[in-house]
């Protein structure tokens, strides 16, 4: 599986964001505490942000977070409002390359996929003429939204429909998604952790909290999040007949 996180809110330094919290993703893609599925994310790890003069920058490796000597050199000289950071641990067939590493982007929006679903079943959602930047699912979800954006979709209506008509296709596709646009985050849980922090200048999501503070809220399975760094938005996604909620850390066993 993966662990990811997305911060919006005033200027912070990627240094900040990756390598100072106590529990942040170097030791979550080593050592996850609150993952479902999987020990290790091991497969390598991206940062993308959106820069103050618009679009995108990413930078993504097959090397782990913890082995990487190139990012945490130039980390401390980049600052941004809006980040989104994943560590990959790669589903089984599933190629070990750059382009199948998260965050994937059209130049105005990022996206990570902590999760999976099977392409052979849901590639019809994908317009002929549209290719993915690999063979992975994650990159084909992000080729789907992209698709969607074109289409004239809101970012969060994109990420939700998109979830309803993977999973019709894919009962047991697991999808917690995260997309940012620069201004606001968009998430989902679907049978994978995630929480969130409001702090003075702005909203941290994440699979798992970074550090053992005790005001990190849970975010209930089947739920769709979103923040613009002020509030924060949290509501159940659509209960379809084919998908049972998963217990996350934290919360009471229904019943």
């Amino acid at each position: 599986m993966c662990r990811h996180f997305a911060w919006v809110g005033g200027p912070r330094t990627l240094n900040a964001l990756f390598f100072e919290p106590s529990y942040g993703l170097p030791e979550q893609a080593k050592l996850p505490r609150w993952q479902q599925i999987g020990l290790v994310n091991k497969d390598g790890f991206g940062a993308g942000w959106h820069p103050a003069e618009g679009g995108t920058e990413v930078y993504r490796t097959t090397t782990p977070i913890w082995e990487d000597t190139v990012f945490p050199v130039w980390a401390p000289e980049v600052s941004a409002r809006c980040v989104l950071g994943a560590a990959r641990a790669a589903s089984p067939g599933m190629p070990i390359e750059e382009t199948a590493n998260a965050p994937f982007t059209n130049g105005q929006v990022l996206f990570s996929l902590n999760g999976h679903c099977d392409v052979g079943k849901v590639g019809a959602l994908l317009e002929a003429g549209r290719t993915p930047e690999s063979t992975c699912d994650s990159a084909f979800l992000a080729a789907v939204l992209w698709q969607r954006l074109d289409q004239g979709a809101p970012l969060a209506d994109a990420v939700e429909g998109l979830l309803y008509d993977v999973v019709a296709l894919d009962p047991n596709a697991c999808l917690n998604m995260l997309a940012t646009d620069g201004a606001r985050a968009v998430a989902t849980t679907w049978a994978e952790t995630l929480c969130y922090r409001r702090e003075p200048d702005g909203v941290m999501v994440a699979s798992e909290p970074q550090d053992d503070r005790e005001d990190w809220t849970t975010v209930p399975d089947r739920s769709i999040v979103r923040t613009d760094g002020t509030s924060v938005e949290v509501e159940p996604l659509r209960t379809l007949p084919s998908a049972s909620p998963t217990v996350l850390p934290g919360e009471a066993v229904p019943g």
